[in-house]
């Protein structure tokens, strides 16, 4: 059975000669077997262990019809809002409705419910009133402690409660899940699987659990912005398999507790998940609405690790995947690399090899393995780490075996790149190949900012680095007669940029003559600390005062000033500009932003005599009142 797609009908399990589901997964995305999707990969790996599982992607919440279409599944529900948190998903950064969900079929919007993993175990619990749930992917996993929420602007509870779930993973769940499988084989009680790493539960008492740090309580977070900060800040800390504690927060009476998070996989563990026997495609029913927009960018692309130690404040990976890398083996890479050039759609490009940061291959450094990350110190942050390991061999050999492949035309780097760690790279040969055969005319980078203010509290490097950096691209393409060119991402509004800062961005853009089409204004997501910072206005890691822009109108302003280029943004960074004390930016010189406003010339007026003999209109005449 290893050429077919997972159940999504009673017909496909009759084909199957199933009876009964061991699990139903329920999914508020489209079903694409494909691993870059992480209802695919638990899918594939509950199969892989023998138990019979079905999918029920974008189910109608409105009833419990859909809900039950596959029957009574033996030994639980799993359920995830989908590979993005589900207000993501469905709202920009300014709260306005989107008009495209990517990961549902031909982009329609609307195929999922607001808050989906709430909904959804509510409605599964409607209809299956014994059967265990169990809660992951990002919206669970970024959710799982007492949150502030952007879009109701309050602190919320975690969302274990709210679902009414059994049991929530977070992270990466290969490992959890395999675990949960055996044990409910087994017969033990959902109220009794409390010891499973990479999970949260709720209980009653803290009876049954060994070594432990208490958080401030919902109702204290919720309260108070400090002690929301230092609860955000021990989470953190307590993110990593070898040195992490369980972690408990009161909600109420009621406890939740995290369990400290599951074990790295080995390579070879990483290997097996990999090669496991996934269609790459959409399911065939989607085939009608031509496609889902989601498996565009990655139908032929590779994930060679996980885990990222780039440790960005405004990014959640730190809370979700860890800081530890987990990397493939050469062989499973190339391996998955020939069955891409085998599908019939395959044009001869190779459009990622990657993972959260491209060239991140290995753990920063041999003491990680043994002892952990640090709690307090960062492996570039502010500056790289004298026990970093920098080392581009492994992963420079193996994009060079994927260019030699039959019906390989060119392989494409589109993850992020630490330009920072390349820089600290002794031996210019993966930057000098990046440049002559992974760039497709642009390659994206991510300075984020260059302000020295803004970068401390993102946790990025400094402007220097970037300028650096840019300089031996442009000298190497130089070197390689090669046109390519460097699109930075930028960001707007992160707490700590005011419009000072906001300002010294928009003139680095000047000097660059780069005109940015797209700005991404902060977006307050779950599970980060700048989201810490941006709803509590304090520096987790410091406990000092951070700047926020929270008003729609100086996020709009600071936004403006990056693309001051724009006719339309005009007024608004004139008023920024008065605002911020840089009228020396209006003018006409090489180093101003814009021009003065136009001066509209008033009519003249006219002093001709009145002929003698013109009649002057009734109407007209102007009457000499008493």
């Amino acid at each position: 059975m290893n050429d077919q797609f997972l159940p999504i009908s009673i017909k496909d399990m009759e084909e199957r000669n199933w009876d009964q589901l061991d699990f139903l997964l329920i999914t508020g995305d489209a079903y694409i077997d494909h691993p870059s999707f992480g209802t695919a990969i638990i899918s594939r790996v509950l199969e892989s262990m023998g138990y019979k599982v079905g999918i029920i992607p974008q189910p109608d919440w409105r009833s419990v019809t859909d809900f039950i279409k596959l029957g009574s599944p033996r030994l639980g529900i799993l359920i995830t809002a989908g590979n993005i948190d589900s207000m993501v998903n469905h709202y920009t950064v300014s709260k306005k409705r989107r008009k495209n969900d990517y990961y549902s079929p031909g982009g329609k919007m609307g195929l999922r419910p607001d808050r989906a993993t709430i909904v959804y175990a509510n409605r599964a619990r409607e209809a299956f009133k014994n059967t265990p749930i169990i809660i992951g992917g990002i919206e669970a996993s970024l959710r799982r402690f007492a949150h502030y929420d952007y879009w109701d602007n309050k602190v919320r509870r975690s969302i274990l409660l709210d679902s009414k779930a059994d049991l929530l993973f977070y992270g990466m769940s290969e490992k959890s899940i395999i675990e949960l499988a055996e044990a409910l084989e087994a017969g033990i009680s959902i109220k009794d699987i409390q010891y499973i790493r990479g999970t949260c539960y709720t209980a009653a008492s803290l009876e049954n659990v060994p070594d432990y740090i208490i958080l401030p309580s919902y109702e204290e977070v919720a309260e108070d912005k400090k002690k929301y900060a230092k609860a955000a800040k021990t989470q953190y800390d307590q993110q990593d398999a070898i040195t992490g504690k369980a972690i408990v927060q009161y909600h109420g009476k009621e406890l939740l507790i995290q369990n400290p998070p599951q074990y790295p996989m080995t390579q070879s563990e990483l290997d097996d998940v990999y090669q496991l026997p996934y269609m790459r495609d959409i399911h065939p029913i989607y085939k009608k609405y031509g496609d889902v927009p989601a498996i565009r960018e990655v139908k032929f692309s590779i994930i060679s690790q996980r885990g990222c130690f780039g440790a960005c404040n405004f990014c959640a990976l730190g809370l979700h995947q860890g800081r530890t890398i987990q990397s493939r083996s050469e062989k499973s890479i190339i391996d998955e690399a020939k069955k891409i050039t085998e599908q019939t759609d395959f044009k001869g490009y190779i459009h990622d090899v990657g993972g959260p940061t491209a060239n991140f291959r290995k753990p920063s450094c041999e003491k990680q393995l043994e002892k952990g990350v640090c709690k307090d110190k960062q492996c570039l942050f502010p500056k790289p780490c004298n026990n970093l390991d920098v080392d581009h061999s492994e992963y420079l050999s193996i994009l060079r075996k994927l260019r030699k492949l039959p019906r390989v035309k060119k392989v494409f780097i589109r993850s992020g790149i630490r330009y920072d760690y390349m820089m600290q790279d002794k031996s210019l040969a993966f930057f000098k190949e990046l440049v002559q055969h992974h760039i497709s005319g642009q390659l994206k980078v991510a300075p984020e900012h260059i302000s020295s203010r803004v970068l401390e509290k993102m946790g990025k490097p400094k402007k220097e680095v970037y300028d650096a950096f840019t300089k031996k691209f442009y000298k190497l393409n130089k070197q390689f007669s090669l046109d390519q060119y460097l699109v930075p991402y930028l960001m707007s509004s992160h707490p700590g940029s005011d419009l000072k800062a906001a300002v010294e961005l928009a003139e680095y853009v000047r000097d660059m003559g780069y005109n940015p089409e797209q700005i991404q204004d902060f977006y307050p997501t779950p599970g980060s600390l700048s989201t810490a910072m941006y709803y509590t206005g304090i520096d987790p890691r410091t406990m000092e005062k951070v700047y926020v822009a929270k008003s729609p109108k100086e996020k709009a302003m600071q936004r403006a000033l990056i693309q001051y280029r724009n006719p339309k943004n005009y007024d608004m960074v004139f008023e920024a500009l008065v605002k911020a004390g840089r009228k020396d930016l209006i003018g006409f010189g090489p180093k101003c932003l814009i021009k003065p406003r136009r001066i509209e010339k008033k009519p003249k007026k006219d002093n001709s005599i009145t002929p003698k003999n013109k009649k002057i209109p009734r109407n007209k005449r102007k009457v000499k009142r008493k």
